[in-house]
């Protein structure tokens, strides 16, 4: 990624944002350092050679080799190897000179400090917290966030530590996030946790990201790891989703039996099969509710009299 970067003192007037740093090919800079070492070494010969360190020309030789000698060690130490996946944020006398993301060798002032950074997809995982929900039930929650460094001068230069930041307000996003809804809707149509993953992970994610902007970050994506009621309140909860399973299985059941019961006696008077006035119609709706609504098998009891008997 390349930024241009503020205008003006950065450091004390605006905001640092990359931008790409100045660098010369290093491999033949690795092979110019080499030669002048080999060069140094061999005008220290030749001073040698002629005679001692007397005279105008050995000292001239001397002075020659040291100079070649610092200007390889110049060379050599403004050399910096840049992998996939990192970077070399460059800094001359405490200012920011740019960053360097292209992988290879590369040579710079051999006076600025290069800090490595990772550009690497990284993934954080939240501690499990406590924390109650919209409706004030306690609950626990944690989540992973994916995410990876885009702007090298923030993640550096605007934050202490930028992998503490975004731990932290992760952590932050979770809990306002979990109190913002409530655990289960209980039908209400209402956005909740446990009901609408996908809404909430978005949600988190557009928090998150918005928490982390100024560290130069970008999070990928983030999802829920756990979601629980907290272990003092799990068993009640527990007996009341049992509760409203039954009643809702009750309510089904009840539903069906009256509709069974309202064809079988528009059938019974479509096809005059017999006429019941309205006691024996009540006797055989209650007859046919308790067969068809009771748990257990009903006992058939077989009328060997009069309709009336």
């Amino acid at each position: 990624m390349t930024s241009q970067l503020v205008t003006g003192d950065e450091g004390a007037r605006g905001t640092v944002t990359e931008r790409e740093a100045w660098s010369a090919g290093g491999v033949g800079v690795l092979f110019t350092a080499i030669g002048v070492v080999c060069a140094g070494g061999a005008l220290m010969g030749l001073g040698v050679a002629d005679g001692g360190w007397h005279g105008a020309g050995p000292i001239a030789c001397l002075v020659a080799s040291i100079v070649a000698y610092v200007s390889a060690d110049l060379l050599f130490h403004g050399l910096t190897s840049v992998v996939a996946g990192e970077a070399r944020v460059v800094q001359l006398f405490g200012r920011y000179r740019g960053t360097i993301r292209a992988p290879g060798l590369h040579w710079v002032n051999p006076f600025a400090k290069r800090r490595k950074i990772s550009t690497r997809v990284r993934n954080h995982e939240s501690a499990a917290a406590k924390v109650n929900d919209a409706d004030g039930n306690p609950i626990e929650i944690a989540a992973v966030v994916v995410w990876q460094v885009e702007d090298t001068a923030c993640a550096i230069y605007a934050v202490d530590d930028f992998t503490q930041f975004v731990a932290i307000q992760t952590e932050t996003a979770v809990r306002h996030t979990a109190s913002s809804y409530p655990y289960d809707a209980r039908g209400s149509g209402a956005l909740s946790l446990r009901d609408n993953a996908e809404e909430i992970t978005e949600r988190l994610s557009s928090e998150i990201s918005a928490r982390v902007r100024a560290a130069g970050v970008h999070v990928v994506e983030s999802r829920l790891t756990r979601l629980s009621y907290a272990p003092e309140i799990a068993q009640a909860m527990l007996r009341k989703q049992q509760a409203d399973a039954v009643v809702a299985a009750r309510q089904r059941i009840v539903e069906g039996a009256v509709g069974m019961v309202e064809i079988a006696l528009n059938r019974l008077e479509e096809r005059a099969v017999v006429e019941l006035d309205e006691e024996r119609k009540a006797a055989m709706v209650s007859n046919l509710l308790v067969v068809l609504c009771s748990e257990q098998a009903t006992q058939q009891v077989v009328n060997a009299g009069s309709l009336y008997q």
